[in-house]
């Protein structure tokens, strides 16, 4: 089972914090609730992956989704806090590449 928070912090970047396994099951809630924020006007996204425990193809997708919907509005999505687990999904698709995971959710939009 898997909990998404979504806020919105002054900035105007949205966050969105998946809790648990992002898997097949659970890609798709998430590929629409990045859409949702990039509807709403909030095309910078960052999604901390802090307490994510699992990852698979259909999560990685979601993700890669969320990134295309966001540079399309003009916007970015970013990586943060990246556990383990997720962080060798990345290396071994060569993920990482693309999303370049940030260290911090208040300092994904840096530099």
């Amino acid at each position: 089972m898997i909990e998404f928070e979504v806020t919105h912090p002054e900035d105007g970047v949205g966050v969105v914090v998946p809790r648990g396994r992002l898997n097949m099951v659970s890609a798709r809630r998430l590929k629409e609730l990045l859409s949702e924020l990039v509807a709403a006007g909030s095309t910078r996204i960052v999604v901390d992956m802090g307490e994510t425990t699992f990852l698979d193809s259909s999560g990685l997708g979601a993700l890669i989704a969320g990134l295309k919907t966001a540079r399309q509005a003009g916007g970015d999505l970013r990586v943060a806090r990246p556990t383990e687990a997720v962080r060798l999904v990345f290396q071994l698709t060569n993920m990482d590449k693309v999303l370049r995971p940030r260290d911090s959710v208040e300092g994904a939009f840096d530099v």
